[in-house]
């Protein structure tokens, strides 16, 4: 059975967007990308390209989202997912030769300040992440609201992570962040217990 337009246009968009960014893709490379008429790409988003990159940002969001449930189920404990999850993204980035980091940063960087719905979609899958993160740490023995605090750390450290292997080609800023992020999760939850 055939993909739908619709969502081969999103998936086209989301894999574009990922690795030239928003304003670095037009259009017509989506719908090209997509194998769809031109016309389809107004018709399934009368709103046009900032209408397509709401649609690609929660999609990806939601794809990106599911990394953290497979990681985190299979590790023994959540410190240890903590770093499976820094290692395993370290890997992929240079596997993929520094291309296929974070879509969502990438995209809110170039975007906040320019298209509010952008931005809002940005913030809602950010969120969604730091919501799915913090009720795995509270599981594991800390208060919610410290909880929320340590996955919107892994968040930060992971995107800015991110940015920085990128520009150094270096697995390195993932892996410090990596750390970082799981020994304070791990001071946290020694303190919680104690």
């Amino acid at each position: 059975m055939s993909t739908p337009t619709r969502q081969r246009i999103v998936e086209a968009g989301a894999e574009l967007l990922r690795v030239k960014g928003y304003t670095g893709t037009g259009v017509k490379e989506i719908v090209a990308a997509a194998e769809a008429p031109f016309g389809s790409l107004y018709h399934h988003f009368p709103g046009g390209k900032e209408q397509l990159g709401e649609a690609v940002i929660r999609w990806s969001g939601a794809m990106y989202g599911q990394l953290g449930p497979l990681i985190f189920d299979a590790a023994p404990d959540v410190v240890t997912g903590v770093r499976m999850f820094f290692a395993g993204a370290a890997e992929h980035l240079e596997e993929t030769g520094w291309t296929d980091a974070c879509p969502i940063a990438t995209v809110a960087l170039e975007v906040a300040s320019t298209s509010e719905p952008m931005r809002l979609a940005t913030a809602e899958v950010f969120t969604s992440w730091i919501d799915g993160l913090a009720p795995r740490f509270a599981a594991a023995g800390l208060d919610d609201e410290r909880a929320r605090e340590l996955a919107m750390a892994m968040i930060c450290g992971l995107e800015g992570a991110f940015v920085l292997a990128r520009a150094w080609r270096s697995q390195e800023p993932l892996h410090v962040a990596g750390e970082v992020v799981a020994r304070a999760l791990e001071e946290a939850l020694g303190a919680a217990v104690a």
